[in-house]
């Protein structure tokens, strides 16, 4: 049963057992396919797959004092893509947060448990996403009373398609960035990033970009972004105050085929101002989930012509490419 109101007063129902939980919750998640094919948590030391008991503690420090680090891999045609980037800053962002003095599994643990995760789901093409946090113990700010951290991973099922045929509208943020310590380890307090993207929601916009005290460029609320200049060079902001991108340092090492090719002339990270970003030709937001999403207006000028760009086109393809069929592939060894 539910709750309901009687007069002034509100009934709450009590649950006696697990079974009966479990009951409520899978009458929640009885939609198919499953959003979430499979789940690993250290909890329970195992893969699950029933959606209803894909839980985390309440105590679980990451869940009500933000200790924790998190990071993704996109699935693509069965295959993890940038998996061995993503987990190298994934280890060092827990380092950075203070939320383990060593993992609770070694490198190589952790790298396997998300591929017979991925594997059990039997998900082609989404996403996983893994967490570390200081573990469940306690509702105190210290983690001294949790007896050890956690480690939780999920498969997110998704038709998982290239950007970059349609342009996207970008706003300045009037959120505060966060300061960079906090802006380059992946930690779970997002809620800067939560409230800078509703309010570019709020004015019409995909995403907002957030420009630092000394008016240079830095990074959007879940993307890195980059620039064409009117001199063909690819410009993204240098990474010692925002988190550094898998996906963009990727298309950084791609794009040297372009200035091969005479496409462009040159590749570099720097500082750059808002004047200047404004002012070039080609713009886009670079993700894992996009991998490139050109970006055709930002505030009230027009990026460019106002039209999705040749230069972006050509390094989404790359990438797109890359994701494929390049040497950054991990396949998942399905059990048929």
């Amino acid at each position: 049963m539910g709750s309901f109101v009687q007069g002034d007063e509100v009934e709450v129902p009590v649950y006696e057992s697990g079974a009966e939980v479990l009951q409520k919750a899978q009458e929640k998640w009885s939609v198919a396919p499953p959003p979430y094919p499979a789940m690993y948590s250290s909890v329970l030391g195992g893969i699950i797959l029933d959606p209803a008991m894909m839980v985390v503690p309440i105590d679980d420090h990451m869940v009500h004092r933000g200790h924790g680090v998190f990071d993704t891999a996109m699935i693509l045609d069965g295959a993890l893509y940038e998996l061995d980037a993503h987990l190298d800053r994934f280890l060092r962002s827990a380092a950075a947060a203070r939320v383990v003095a060593t993992p609770p599994f070694p490198r190589h643990a952790l790298r396997s448990i998300l591929i017979q995760m991925t594997a059990a789901s039997g998900c082609r093409r989404g996403s996983i996403r893994y967490w570390l946090s200081s573990g469940p113990g306690d509702f105190l700010l210290s983690s001294r009373g949790c007896p050890t951290p956690a480690f939780y991973a999920v498969v997110i099922a998704s038709e998982y398609e290239q950007c970059g045929r349609d342009g996207v509208r970008a706003v300045t943020a009037t959120v505060p960035m966060k300061p960079p310590q906090f802006a380059t380890m992946k930690n779970v307090n997002y809620l800067p990033n939560v409230l800078s993207i509703m309010d570019a929601e709020d004015r019409g916009a995909f995403a907002s970009v957030w420009v630092d005290d000394e008016g240079y460029v830095a990074e959007g609320p879940m993307v890195n972004v980059a620039f064409v200049t009117p001199d063909n060079h690819l410009v993204l902001p240098a990474f010692d105050k925002i988190l550094g991108g898998c996906t963009a340092k990727r298309m950084l090492a791609l794009a040297p085929r372009l200035v091969e090719s005479g496409l462009l002339a040159g590749v570099s990270t720097r500082n750059i101002t808002v004047e200047d970003a404004k002012g070039s030709v080609e713009m886009a937001f670079v993700g894992s989930g996009l991998p490139v999403l050109p970006v055709v207006h930002w505030d009230d000028k027009p990026i460019g012509d106002g039209k999705v760009g040749p230069l972006m086109q050509a390094l989404s393809d790359l990438l797109w490419e890359d994701m494929k069929s390049g040497p950054d592939r991990i396949p998942v060894p399905y059990k048929h």
